[in-house]
């Protein structure tokens, strides 16, 4: 009788598959996991800015057809979930990536305005993204997770994602599809562990521009004074609310306004 082969669940940082640099492991589910620390944190902030320029550079149409790439390697390798979730959730998480997949070129239209001036000047507002977005992921389903993270890539954003507690195989399993899915490498990191010290260590991190994070009790965890160090942008959704996308997209977008003078 031959040995069976255990698979090994690793963190996705920069593109690449990895270990804990402190080399621990938390068993989940008869499985083991890995026990993220700061230094990981750290390195998928790194991988996250290093990418966002390019990110966000890419057309609308690009990011749209990304996701979609998303949606259709999600498709392909919904039996790979089985063990995790159920089915219909697997469906539903491949709907939430083609509509946001069909939102990239189009949140523009709606957030950008032509603004009255009473003088001889153009003025327009646009939204741009906020740069690195760590997202802490809460829930137990695939559908929250792909909700959590979604808005943030559709809107040119970069990500770090920190894995439910209760989920992180789920995790691991969706950072697979996420890599044979041509994001470009440090787009979106994802992290497995313990949230009460990974979160803490993404709040204080001065290269992260917004963090939002998906808990029942979130704001009893003192994070707002943790992110106020560099003005983080903080937003809270409880699990399981209803969102509405060009909402959640626009959460992590600046404003940029530009004058421009006319007849003169």
């Amino acid at each position: 009788m031959r040995t069976v082969v255990r698979k090994t669940y690793k963190m996705l940082i920069g593109g690449q598959f990895v270990r804990s640099e402190s080399g621990r492991s938390l068993e989940v589910g008869g499985v083991n996991v890995c026990h993220a620390s700061r230094k990981d944190v750290r390195d998928a902030v790194k991988a996250a800015r290093a990418a966002c320029s390019g990110w966000s550079a890419k057309t609308a149409m690009n990011r749209g057809q990304i996701l979609y790439r998303m949606a259709e390697m999600l498709e392909a390798r919904s039996q790979d979930f089985s063990d995790v979730t159920a089915l219909q959730d697997v469906e539903n998480s491949i709907d939430l990536l083609v509509h946001y997949a069909g939102w990239a070129d189009k949140y523009q239209q709606c957030l950008a305005t032509v603004n009255p001036v009473a003088a001889p000047y153009f003025n327009f507002s646009f939204a741009e993204p906020m740069g690195v977005v760590g997202v802490a992921c809460g829930g137990t389903t695939l559908t929250s997770m792909v909700g959590a993270v979604a808005p943030v890539l559709t809107g040119g954003n970069t990500c770090v994602m920190l894995a439910s507690d209760q989920t992180p195989v789920m995790a691991c399993v969706f950072a697979e599809v996420v890599s044979t899915s041509d994001v470009p490498a440090g787009v979106l990191n994802i992290l497995t562990g313990i949230q009460g010290e990974t979160l803490p260590h993404l709040a204080q991190h001065m290269d992260v521009n917004a963090l939002a994070v998906h808990s029942e009790d979130a704001r009893s965890n003192g994070l707002l004074a943790e992110a106020a160090e560099n003005l983080k942008r903080v937003s809270f959704w409880p699990v399981g609310e209803a969102r509405d996308s060009l909402a959640a997209i626009s959460t992590f977008q600046e404003t940029k306004t530009v004058w421009h003078p006319i007849g003169l």
